[in-house]
């Protein structure tokens, strides 16, 4: 007849969070730069500029802050850009004999990966930065004890997500296991019985 057999359907996952974790290091890392450098020549006499970009680049200062969230947002794409290729995607999926529905194969599919990718990368930089500047301006302005940076706390939690996912797939596994054995020894025992 007209009917397909064998057709399912499935979902492929995308992160909101591409890059984890990498930009604020990055960003972090490169906002040192200047600040070690200026702390570096601290006895030597230096440039008006170099010393005012060291005050200003420190913790909790504006300048800071403002180069750290476009920071953020500059290596989430760019981490995102370096290991998702659109193109290979769609043309992995289209192998396999999968496609998106209505949307065409090849380019068409790698072009819509890539505004969906974008859209989710979009989102994962603006929660990235107010988790990364939030306790910035709760220590500089408010003076609140908070013990955590941003990167800390978005280290917590994918640990403890990934922490999570792989109980999940173990009890998983054990669970079939017991199935398996199961199946095997009432197969065992049909056939002695015979």
């Amino acid at each position: 007849g007209q009917r397909m057999f064998g057709g399912d359907t499935t979902h492929m996952p995308l992160k909101v969070n591409t890059a984890g974790v990498i930009p604020p290091i990055f960003a972090s890392s490169v906002l040192l730069i200047p600040v070690t450098l200026a702390g570096l020549m601290n006895g030597k006499s230096l440039p008006g500029w170099v010393s005012f970009l060291g005050e200003e680049l420190g913790q909790g200062q504006p300048l800071y802050m403002l180069f750290y969230a476009l920071m953020i947002i500059f290596f989430s794409y760019f981490y995102a850009a370096v290991t998702f290729n659109p193109a290979e995607t769609a043309d992995n999926l289209r192998k396999q004999g999968g496609f998106i529905p209505g949307v065409r194969p090849g380019a068409a599919t790698a072009s819509y990966f890539d505004r969906i990718l974008t859209r989710l990368t979009t989102i994962g930089a603006a929660y990235m930065v107010a988790v990364c500047l939030l306790p910035q301006i709760l220590i500089s302005h408010y003076n609140v004890p908070f013990y955590f940076g941003g990167t800390s706390l978005i280290i917590i939690v994918s640990v403890t997500i990934d922490t999570v996912t792989q109980i999940q797939s173990h009890l998983v596994a054990h669970q079939y296991q017991g199935l398996m054995r199961k199946g095997r020894g009432a197969r065992k025992q049909r056939i002695i019985r015979r």
